[in-house]
């Protein structure tokens, strides 16, 4: 019997992916990424975003 084996989850997402997971803009999201609200993790010029570290964001925005 063949398994199916999925492929893993991206360690890091992209402005573009991230955005969409937390149904934002791009734009609005660089502006809390700006701000210094949202973690990002910089590699050079490029900006990506740990899918933990945006739950984690969004659990701490629930407790305000």
């Amino acid at each position: 019997m063949p398994s199916e084996t999925t492929a893993p989850a991206p360690l890091l997402l992209t402005p573009r992916d991230a955005a969409q997971r937390l149904a934002i803009s791009p734009r609005k999201l660089w502006a809390l990424t700006a701000s210094g609200d949202v973690p990002c993790v910089r590699i050079g010029r490029s900006v990506r975003y740990d899918a933990a570290d945006l739950a984690a964001w969004i659990d701490a925005q629930k407790r305000l």
